[in-house]
């Protein structure tokens, strides 16, 4: 089994959200923890928090997927912006601690002139400042492209990180599909070949959620375009091969592809007929 959802708004509140994703027939979703392009935020309201958890509970749904702003690098190479990075990364996981035993996905960050070796280092160094022993939280770092300077675009890389991470239990990985592919691992010809080598780097155990999109661009194009299932260069009968794959079940599958509402409860409706088959 897999859960599918999309990411939705937080405006109106975290119960809402559980009411919206039901109304469009998924079983997880995901939130931006503050603006995906400035970084302002608001607290959670603790009712609220558990109204949702009460939801998720009742339908059965999958864990959740909070997403931290684009805008939180924690390897940049000005020291002002790695600082306001972990600043938001520590605020957002003590907010999580609301809605606990469910996931934080964050992109690890671009080195910006560094290089990929000092990048790991940093984003290291602000995981061990932010994470503790015993949060309920499970962050992840999610697969990148390899779009400009940005680390992650490998499975080494990202193994690399969780090797200098103290509370490395507490990690895992957001395996996206768009990212993964436009960073040069051909998931439509060698799916299985893609997952064994994720498992000998980094661990399938560790593969907690699923960005589920299709890709405007070429395998290793490394310019992360999303598009809508189907209507990519990775195609619908590769995507309902991930989406099958009995490696991946029990994950959350996020659909981040560029729809309104509507073409969001299409997508669900498709996935959930391929789980039916």
């Amino acid at each position: 089994m897999i859960y599918i959802g999309c990411h939705l708004s937080v405006t109106e509140g975290y119960e809402a959200m559980g009411k919206q994703m039901c109304s469009f027939g998924g079983n997880t979703f995901a939130w931006f923890t503050r603006n995906p392009r400035g970084g302002r935020t608001k607290a959670i309201i603790p009712e609220d928090a558990q109204a949702l958890m009460n939801i998720a509970n009742r339908e059965n749904f999958g864990k959740l997927v909070a997403h931290g702003s684009y805008t939180m690098n924690l390897c940049s190479s000005k020291p002002e912006t790695r600082a306001n990075g972990l600043e938001m990364l520590r605020a957002d996981l003590e907010k999580m601690e609301l809605l606990p035993d469910n996931l934080y996905n964050f992109h690890p960050g671009s080195h910006t002139g560094l290089g990929a070796e000092a990048g790991i280092e940093l984003i290291a160094q602000a995981l061990n400042q932010a994470l503790w022993s015993d949060m309920k939280t499970t962050v992840l770092l999610e697969t990148m492209a390899g779009k400009g300077s940005e680390v992650g675009k490998s499975f080494e890389e990202l193994r690399q990180i969780i090797d200098r991470v103290k509370c490395s239990d507490k990690l895992g990985i957001c395996f996206d599909t768009c990212h993964v592919w436009d960073s040069g691992y051909d998931i439509v010809n060698d799916l299985d070949g893609v997952l064994k080598q994720f498992d000998e780097i980094i661990g399938l155990e560790r593969l907690k959620a699923v960005h589920f999109n299709d890709s405007k661009n070429v395998c290793g194009s490394h310019k992360d375009r999303h598009e809508k299932l189907g209507a990519g260069q990775i195609g619908l009968d590769a995507l309902k091969r991930i989406a099958l794959h009995t490696a991946l079940q029990g994950r959350p599958f996020i659909l981040e592809t560029p729809n309104d509402d509507e073409g969001y409860i299409q997508e669900i409706a498709l996935v959930r007929e391929w789980i039916k088959e």
